[in-house]
């Protein structure tokens, strides 16, 4: 385990998680501004449901007993991973708590021998990659007019 203590663990997630992730994912997009009305019609999009944590690799991370952070990926192909989740409890956003979920995330990636990550970012979170070494390399439209999605890359060293 990457980081493990006695107030913080990374673990992971089990399908009796699946409403306690599904609402902090929503409340964690909220703390960008969206509308209600926007993050109504996002809900099928931020939904985790027993099956996705069934089928993809989710980790969550628990701070004194309470879930404060999840990601998840999707495995593309042997050498390719998809980053589809990274989001942080708002009362903990911007204090170092994603940071530590990437790093555990890119620890798993090199356990797999991945040589390539993408990702679709939030807007907002653009910069947060950035700092890991992803790059942007294009863009997807999003449901909101003149709003797109970083299209981001990341390549990893192939250790022999």
């Amino acid at each position: 385990m990457f980081f493990n203590n006695q107030k913080m663990t990374i673990e992971r997630a089990n399908t009796e998680d699946s409403t306690m992730l599904t609402e902090l994912t929503k409340q964690s997009k909220a703390f960008w501004g969206f509308s209600e009305e926007t993050l109504a019609n996002w809900s099928h999009l931020l939904t985790i449901s027993e099956e996705y944590i069934q089928e993809n690799s989710v980790f969550k991370l628990i701070e004194n007993g309470e879930i404060i952070g999840y990601y998840s990926f999707i495995k593309i192909d042997e050498k390719t991973l998809k980053l589809d989740n990274l989001f942080i409890s708002p009362k903990y956003i911007k204090h170092g708590f994603g940071s530590i979920l990437m790093a555990h995330f890119l620890d798993q990636a090199k356990l797999l021998k991945i040589e390539k990550i993408t990702l679709d970012a939030e807007p907002n979170a653009e910069m947060f990659h950035k700092k890991f070494g992803f790059i942007t390399i294009g863009a997807l439209e999003s449901s909101i007019k003149n709003r797109f999605l970083p299209i981001m890359e990341l390549k990893l060293g192939v250790e022999i």
